[in-house]
């Protein structure tokens, strides 16, 4: 019998959105500052390793967090969860049913790296992570893509003094909507359908971000420096999502009169990064765009051992998630030789995002100036050290300062 369209994906869409078993929503319903907590300052954070190198590089992460408790006084308390690939083999699917009331309790959340294909193939492993970002509304994905002295990159025009950017990613709808299926699929006639769905509540929120992020970059640096946001669009093509998508960013525009603008198709853009990446402070992009954009950012920067996100709920009302943006590397698993600094550098975001900004401004010092010794160095930095010779090294250097 022939699946018909527009079927397949909605088990799956259902729980991406937070859906219970009672068919309702209304359990993660409750903003954060209604929950109890016991101080503002103890923090309880669910740690999620997933896959491949995901155990090595969150441990590096927690080490970190638990030296940055230490020095300023502030209390961690870690939950781990082992949902991932294995997860899905012994039980069909990648995390529980009650996965986002468990984590809907923690005021963060670490994720290793997710995915496995070699035990559950790509496109099912990744639910996981809609279904995260979904149901707890983290709307921003947040890619800083900054450039660090003593870092190698094979791209010449970057250097610590042109990389310094921010990709503002929408991270909750768009082209990753799950929203199609097919229609015979083994027929000469098959077809498959994706749909993108960009609603004016979506635009409008991760927009209005950008922009005042771009505004508060433009008041760091002081003087007569106006923050600039590019819009990364492909207008002239997506006649309908990304006219609607530039026509709601001209629209927030008008709200912040001192903030410059400038558009840029999606494949003109990529040129643009590798020409003159120093051109960039701020991109704004859909889901799609702004997750291929980001690695071509992490090249720009020296390298996926580099790379830090954070999926990102602006109002605290659902735990924002934090991870390096390198994959699971299966074939490096168990052998503590991968790059940690993008882990760490998550958790340095996630401290940053509870509010702990000294510290996260501590962490950052540290790891730029254990990379810029260039004594302690992993294999993709040129050196033989381990990961958690890095990551001690790293931690030494934070405590020390």
């Amino acid at each position: 019998m022939e699946r018909p369209l527009f079927v397949a994906w909605s088990a799956v869409i259902g729980r991406a959105w937070g859906k219970t078993n009672n068919g309702t929503f209304d359990n993660l319903l409750h903003p954060r500052s209604q929950r109890d907590q016991n101080s503002m300052n103890n923090y309880n954070i669910a740690v999620i390793p997933g896959d491949g190198v995901g155990t090595e590089v969150s441990a590096e992460a927690t080490r970190m967090l638990r030296a940055a408790a230490d020095k300023f006084a502030f209390k961690t308390e870690f939950e781990t969860f082992d949902w991932g690939c294995d997860y899905y083999l012994e039980h069909g699917q990648m995390g529980p049913d009650n996965l986002l009331d468990v984590l809907k309790e923690f005021d963060s959340i670490f994720l290793g790296c997710i995915g496995d294909a070699g035990k559950v193939p790509d496109h099912i492993s990744l639910t996981i992570l809609l279904q995260i970002r979904k149901g707890f509304d983290q709307y921003v994905n947040l890619r800083p893509i900054q450039l660090y002295p003593g870092v190698d990159t094979p791209i010449r025009t970057a250097t610590p003094e042109t990389v310094n950017m921010i990709v503002v990613r929408e991270n909750t709808e768009g082209e990753y909507s799950a929203n199609g299926g097919y229609f015979k699929p083994d027929q000469p006639d098959g077809f498959a359908n994706q749909m993108s769905v960009f609603t004016r509540k979506g635009c409008e929120r991760v927009m209005r971000y950008a922009f005042e992020l771009a505004r508060k970059r433009g008041e760091a640096r002081g003087g007569d420096s106006a923050g600039l946001i590019t819009n990364c669009s492909k207008g002239n093509a997506l006649n309908y999502s990304m006219v609607y998508w530039d026509s709601i960013f001209n629209q927030i525009a008008e709200e912040f009169p001192d903030v410059k603008t400038d558009m840029a198709l999606v494949d003109a853009m990529t040129m643009w990064f590798v020409k003159n990446p120093q051109f960039f402070d701020v991109v704004v992009a859909s889901n799609l765009f702004g997750d291929i954009i980001t690695d071509l950012g992490a090249m720009l920067q020296g390298g996926m051992g580099f790379a830090a996100g954070g999926n990102i709920n602006p109002e605290k009302i659902f735990p924002s998630m934090f991870e390096p943006i390198h994959g699971s590397a299966p074939k490096y698993a168990g052998k503590n030789i991968v790059n940690p600094i993008a882990s760490i550098e998550s958790a340095r975001m996630l401290l940053d995002h509870l509010g702990e900004k000294e510290a996260a401004s501590q962490i950052q010092a540290a790891v730029m100036k254990v990379i810029a010794d260039g004594k302690i160095r992993t294999k993709d930095m040129g050196g033989s050290n381990t990961t958690s010779e890095v990551g001690e090294a790293i931690v030494k250097e934070f405590l020390a300062s």
